[in-house]
């Protein structure tokens, strides 16, 4: 793949989409712009930002409507979610050294028990995103991450695994024990992140490759083999790349989007700030990624 460029947008929830549309955005109006990616792809809040780019909306229409959203009284009220049973599956995660999908297969168990919206209200959620209510794919490579929640395996959903882009996403999406798993082919989908939080390998083979990860920069003190176990797991998707030939360039949230972010990814009141914070951040990304992307 001479030449190849690809695109990996990690998770991160609303709070993560509010600072990857920022990203994005302010990058394009530097002379970067991600959409040129030849794959794009997308985990959980990621899944969203890279579909919305491989469909064709401008990053200024993207963050447009995260200021709306934030203006928005209804969308205000949102419930901020407790990411404290979330965690502990996390922990259970990273830290234990059984089989990742038998620890995901235990997630998913979590997930599938949890007392959470209705699927159909999840899914309506995503039918009012502009361009993935039809269900189709874009033209461009683009895949979306999901977990198996029965038995803990991975998929990476694309144009041609026959589901609709907006359930596919809403698997990405779906949160444990916060959005309910989502049903596809006869099988319940829950959060790509639960395999990674990037799944960056998913672009090997690519030459130049850019990973927005927004959970890297994470800073949780108290739970230090946690921190060590995420950051040697993403190293080595990094890694990964790098063998096959790739170079790569991480983007992550540097000390002030961290700060406007916040201690819960899932609040949504924080979107139209956090937004931008990842546009201003851009205008610095972007003088070391000009050339690297072009």
């Amino acid at each position: 793949m001479a030449g190849s460029r690809a695109l990996v947008m990690g998770g991160g929830g609303p709070v993560g989409i509010a600072w990857e549309t920022g990203l994005a955005g302010g990058l394009e109006q530097h002379g970067v712009r991600l959409a040129d990616a030849d794959l794009i792809v997308g985990t959980s809040a990621g899944s969203v930002v890279g579909a919305q780019l491989a469909l064709g909306r401008t990053p200024s229409e993207l963050i447009a409507a995260q200021e709306a959203l934030n203006q928005d009284p209804g969308r205000l009220a949102q419930r901020v979610y407790d990411l404290a049973p979330l965690m502990q599956q996390f922990i259970k995660f990273y830290t234990s050294d059984e089989p990742p999908e038998k620890i995901r297969a235990e997630i998913g168990a979590f997930a599938l028990a949890a007392d959470t919206m209705s699927e159909e209200e999840w899914l309506a959620s995503f039918g009012r995103m502009q361009s993935m209510d039809s269900g189709a794919w874009p033209e461009k490579a683009y895949v979306c991450t999901a977990v198996d929640a029965a038995d803990g395996s991975f998929v990476a959903w694309d144009k041609n695994s026959g589901v609709p882009l907006g359930r596919a996403i809403a698997s990405s999406c779906a949160v444990p024990g916060i959005f309910p798993p989502i049903e596809l082919k006869g099988h319940r989908y829950m959060d790509g992140g639960m395999r990674s939080a990037t799944n960056a390998d998913l672009a090997r083979g690519h030459d130049r490759v850019i990973v927005v990860a927004v959970t890297s920069n994470t800073r949780a003190a108290a739970m230090p083999k946690l921190m060590e176990r995420m950051r040697k797991r993403f190293e080595g998707e990094l890694d990964s790349l790098r063998e096959a030939g790739g170079v790569v360039e991480v983007i992550a949230p540097d000390d002030a989007s961290m700060e406007a972010m916040g201690p819960n990814l899932m609040d949504p009141s924080r979107r139209g700030a956090v937004a931008r914070e990842g546009v201003r951040q851009a205008h610095i990304e972007a003088a070391r990624l000009r050339d690297f992307w072009s």
